[in-house]
């Protein structure tokens, strides 16, 4: 398997959010039967706001995303805007909403990594190598 160059991965995002900004936000299952949401984060730099495309679970009591970025050994930028400003915005099925992201705890992982796996199981792929831990965040209803 190749490994995706961030740049790349970047631009992959970049083209995905365009299209979807194109097609009036209808791309939301763009990747066949994977949920794909539309997430605005604060820039941790710039203050600028950022929108990237990430696959998402549906979890009992929010959203969940995996800061993946592919098998790369670093993190996407996304998460680490969230944790810095952890307010954002996200579209989903055509539905805006202001969310508050918080950092799964190692325990609460290892409950939703395997459902995480059965929806998009290049996951254990990606965690089998990079040198890091791939964070996931929990994306609470912001009110």
């Amino acid at each position: 398997m190749v490994r995706l160059k961030p740049n790349t991965i970047r631009l992959f995002g970049r083209l995905h959010a365009r299209l979807w900004k194109l097609a009036g936000g209808k791309l939301d299952n763009a990747f066949g039967r994977l949920p794909i949401m539309m997430l605005t984060t604060t820039g941790r730099k710039t203050g600028q706001r950022r929108t990237t495309p990430v696959l998402y679970l549906q979890d009992e009591s929010g959203l969940i995303v995996v800061a993946s970025f592919g098998e790369n050994d670093m993190h996407p930028a996304w998460y680490l805007n969230l944790e810095k400003c952890p307010q954002a915005e996200i579209i989903v099925k055509g539905e805006r909403r202001r969310i508050l992201a918080r950092k799964l705890s190692p325990e609460e992982k290892k409950v939703i990594w395997p459902r995480l796996v059965q929806l998009y199981p290049q996951f254990e792929t990606y965690q089998q190598r990079t040198r890091r831990e791939i964070p996931l965040m929990r994306l609470l209803a912001d009110s």
